[in-house]
């Protein structure tokens, strides 16, 4: 059966969950954990899936989703056992401000 494409979707657990189709981005968190920096600034155009692959390093290093290596199984990063004792072994905090298009500064801190 075709997988469908979701489209606006930027939760990592429901296009996984849902069964929909997912290009593997995950060899990213491979990069960027031995990449040793200590700031990651992550720029690309809109409607590119920043949203998407930050869900994703959630998803992979919350403690909130120890356990959860369902979510990564049959993708990149499952294959190599150092990162599979990796997932759900560090504190997150994660903000998105994917939602806030706010046309001034006061709207833009009341909304976040």
């Amino acid at each position: 059966m075709a997988k469908t494409v979701a489209i606006g979707i930027q939760s990592f657990a429901e296009i996984i969950e849902g069964n929909y189709f997912y290009i593997d981005k995950t060899p990213f968190i491979k990069e960027w954990w031995e990449s040793g920096d200590s700031v990651t600034l992550i720029t690309r155009p809109r409607r590119f899936g920043k949203t998407l692959n930050m869900s994703m390093l959630e998803r992979f290093f919350s403690l909130d989703y120890a356990g959860r290596g369902d979510l990564f199984e049959g993708l990149s990063i499952w294959q190599e056992e150092k990162y599979r004792e990796l997932q759900g072994t560090y504190p997150v905090i994660s903000l998105s401000f994917a939602n806030i298009k706010e046309e001034g500064f006061q709207m833009t801190r009341k909304k976040i």
